[in-house]
C-alpha cells in the first residue's frame, strides 16, 4: 500500500536525519571531518530499509496492544447483521466494523509520489545530458608538465586506475564524474591563471574523491533524492552531506601534503571564488568549488585543521556505533508497519494442487483439505491458500481453548452472565455457556473471555500455537474482527490438525471440551465439526470462512475454505461451497 510506504519512508528518513544531526551536535568534539561525513552513510542505510522485504530483516515486529479506537479506523460502534440458514448450525452472526475507505488516499498518494519521482527523474536526465555534453567537449591536456603532474598526484595517492583528464569550455569549476569511465575535467585555459602548485592541489582534491568512491556515492544520493523527494529534511541532509564530503576531502588532501602548504591549498579554493563569479551545480559530478556559504565553511575547517589522532578515530567509531543503534532500532517499527508477513511460508512438499474453480464462481478464494491418514494436502489456488486474512469468528475456537487453559471456564462451568446490552438476536440477549456461545456465535461471550484472560496471556498463547501472524495490535476486543490478526487457510488446517491431536500439550479435557463445542452434525457414522466466520465491513460481507474436520471410522479429513468478494462473501456461503466439495469427493 503506497500510503503505508509513504508514512514509513517519511518516518524513517525524518527520525534518522534528526538523530544524526543531534548526534553531530552533541558529539562534535569527538568527530573528525571524515567521521562527520561517514555518519551520513547511516542515513543511506536507513533510507533503503523500508524497501527490504520484512522477512529478510533480522527482527520481527513486536506486539503492542492498542485501544480499538486507534486501530485500523474501526469504530467501537458497530452494525450487526444476521443470516439464518435452513441448517441450524449454519447460522452466521457477523459483526460489521465501520472503517473509512482509504483506497482513494492510497491512489492519490501513489500518483503524487510517482509524479514527483518522474519530475525528479526528468531533472536527473537533464543533468545526465549536461554531463554527456561536457564529455563531448573535453579536450585532452596538451601541457606535458600538467600531464606529468597528474600522474605524480596519482602515484602520491596510490591510484592505479585509468582516468581521463582534460578541459572543457562548459565547466567553470574542476569536477570529477563517471561510473565506468572516470573523468577529471578542468575549465578551459586553466593553466594560464593557475600556478602548478594550485593545479596540484586541485588534482589531489579530485583524485581523493575518486579514491574515496565519492562518485558512486553521489549517484546513490541522487537515487534517494528521487525516491524521497517529498521530505524536505532529506534535501537538507544531502546538502549537508555533500558539504561534509568536501570538507572530508579537503582534510584528506591536507593530510597528504606538507603542513606549510595548507595555507596555499586554502587560497586555491578562495581563488576560484574570485575567478568564478557564478557557480553552477552539476548534481552528477563532484565539484571543486561550491556556493560561497559552503566555501566559507570549508575554509574555516581548513584553517582549524589538526591531524586526526587514534583516540579521535576511536571516539568517532563509538559515535558511529551509537547512532547505528538508532537506525537498527527502527527495523521493528518498519516491520510492524509494513507487515509484509501476509503470506505463510508453506513448502507444499505433500500437497496436490487441484482445480475447484467451478465451485468458486463469483468468488476469489482457496480450499485446503488434509488427509491425516495419507498425510497429504489437496489445495485449490496455491497463492490464496497461504494468504493471511482476518479469521473473524473462526478464532472463537481458540479463544475458548485459551479460556479453558487459563481456568476462566471449564467444561462443567462455562457460563458468563449477559451484561444487559441489547442485541438484535434473541439468542445473544441472555447468559451464555460455551456450547450456546459457539452454536450462536455470540461475539460478546468470547470478547469477555479474552478481556478476562488479558492481552499478554492471549498473545503468549497465540505465539505458542503459531497462530498466523499473532498480531493483536487491533485491540483486545477487535483484533480478530477484520483487524490486525491474520491467518491463512493452510495454517487453519494445520492448527485444527494439531488441536485434534493435541500437539500443543494442553490439558486433554480442555481439548475434548472444545471438540464438543464445535461439533455440528452427525450422519452415516460421519461427524462434521467446525466453525464459520464472516468478515463484515461497512455492512458488506467481504470475507467468508468455514474451517473444520470430518471424522469417520477409517480417517479424519481437515479442511479450510476462505472466500472473498466485495459483497456476499459470508461464512454461510463458504460452508455451502465446502459441503459441495466434500460431497463430490465422497468425504461427507
Amino acid at each position: 500500500m503506497f500510503f503505508t510506504y509513504f508514512i514509513i519512508c517519511f518516518m524513517v528518513s525524518s527520525l534518522t536525519i534528526t538523530g544524526i544531526m543531534l548526534g553531530r551536535r552533541i558529539f562534535q568534539k569527538q568527530l573528525s571531518a571524515k567521521g562527520q561525513y561517514h555518519l551520513w552513510f547511516l542515513l543511506l542505510i536507513a533510507l533503503i530499509l523500508p524497501f527490504i522485504p520484512v522477512q529478510l530483516l533480522p527482527f520481527e515486529y513486536s506486539y503492542i496492544a492498542l485501544d480499538v479506537n486507534q486501530s485500523n479506523g474501526i469504530s467501537p460502534s458497530f452494525m450487526i447483521t444476521e443470516e439464518v440458514q435452513n441448517s441450524n448450525w449454519m447460522q452466521d452472526y457477523s459483526i460489521s466494523v465501520n472503517r473509512s475507505n482509504l483506497e482513494y488516499l492510497n491512489i492519490m498518494t501513489a500518483w503524487i509520489w510517482i509524479a514527483g519521482m518522474l519530475v525528479m527523474t526528468v531533472l536527473v536526465v537533464k543533468a545526465w545530458l549536461e554531463v554527456k555534453m561536457i564529455k563531448r567537449t573535453i579536450y585532452r591536456l596538451e601541457n606535458k608538465d600538467v600531464q606529468f603532474l597528474f600522474e605524480q598526484c596519482k602515484k602520491q595517492l596510490n591510484i592505479s586506475g585509468h582516468l581521463v583528464v582534460g578541459e572543457s569550455p562548459l565547466v567553470k569549476s574542476p569536477m570529477t564524474f563517471g561510473l565506468f569511465k572516470n573523468y577529471v575535467v578542468l575549465p578551459v585555459n586553466f593553466d594560464e591563471w593557475l600556478s602548478m602548485d594550485e593545479i596540484k592541489y586541485i588534482f589531489l582534491h579530485e583524485l581523493t574523491h575518486y579514491k574515496s568512491k565519492d562518485i558512486a556515492t553521489n549517484y546513490v544520493i541522487v537515487i534517494f533524492q528521487i525516491i524521497y523527494w517529498f521530505n524536505p529534511l532529506v534535501w537538507i541532509a544531502f546538502r549537508k552531506m555533500r558539504l561534509d564530503r568536501e570538507i572530508a576531502c579537503d582534510h584528506a588532501v591536507l593530510s597528504s601534503i606538507d603542513e606549510n602548504d595548507h595555507k596555499d591549498y586554502g587560497m586555491t579554493i578562495i581563488n576560484f571564488v574570485d575567478k568564478v563569479s557564478r557557480h553552477k551545480n552539476v548534481i552528477l559530478a563532484n565539484q571543486f568549488n561550491g556556493s560561497k556559504k559552503q566555501l566559507k565553511s570549508r575554509i574555516e575547517r581548513i584553517a582549524s585543521y589538526t591531524k586526526e589522532s587514534k583516540l579521535l578515530k576511536l571516539k568517532g567509531s563509538a559515535v558511529f556505533a551509537i547512532l547505528g543503534v538508532l537506525v537498527a532500532s527502527q527495523v521493528p517499527l518498519i516491520s510492524a508497519m509494513a507487515n509484509h508477513n501476509n503470506h505463510y511460508d508453506f513448502k507444499g512438499e505433500k500437497a496436490h494442487f487441484i482445480d475447484l474453480s467451478e465451485h468458486f464462481t463469483g468468488y476469489d478464494g482457496s480450499f485446503v483439505l488434509y488427509d491425516i491418514q495419507a498425510d497429504q494436502y489437496q489445495i485449490y489456488n496455491k497463492d490464496k491458500s497461504t494468504l493471511r486474512v482476518s479469521p473473524n469468528s473462526t478464532y472463537k475456537i481458540y479463544s475458548a481453548l485459551f479460556g479453558l487453559e487459563s481456568n476462566l471456564i471449564s467444561g462443567e462451568n462455562s457460563t458468563i452472565k449477559w451484561n444487559g446490552t441489547k442485541y438484535p438476536f434473541d439468542s445473544w440477549n441472555s447468559e451464555q455457556n460455551l456450547k450456546t456461545a459457539m452454536k450462536n456465535s455470540v461475539t460478546w461471550y468470547f470478547q469477555e473471555l479474552d478481556k478476562r484472560n488479558q492481552a499478554g496471556i492471549i498473545h503468549s498463547y497465540l505465539k505458542r500455537i503459531n497462530y498466523g501472524n499473532s498480531d493483536m495490535s487491533g485491540g483486545i476486543n477487535q483484533f480478530w474482527l477484520e483487524s490486525s490478526l491474520k491467518i491463512s487457510p493452510v495454517e487453519q488446517v494445520q492448527l485444527l490438525k494439531d488441536l485434534y491431536t493435541n500437539q500443543f500439550g494442553f490439558k486433554e479435557k480442555n481439548i475434548q471440551t472444545v471438540k464438543e463445542a464445535i461439533k455440528l452434525e452427525e450422519k452415516n457414522d460421519e461427524i462434521l465439526s467446525g466453525k464459520t466466520g464472516t468478515g463484515n465491513v461497512n455492512g458488506n460481507e467481504i470475507n467468508g470462512w468455514f474451517i473444520g474436520y470430518v471424522e469417520n471410522r477409517e480417517n479424519t479429513y481437515f479442511f479450510a475454505i476462505n472466500i472473498q468478494n466485495e459483497e456476499n462473501a459470508s461464512g454461510k456461503k463458504a460452508a455451502e461451497i465446502t459441503l459441495s466439495i466434500l460431497r463430490d469427493k465422497g468425504i461427507y
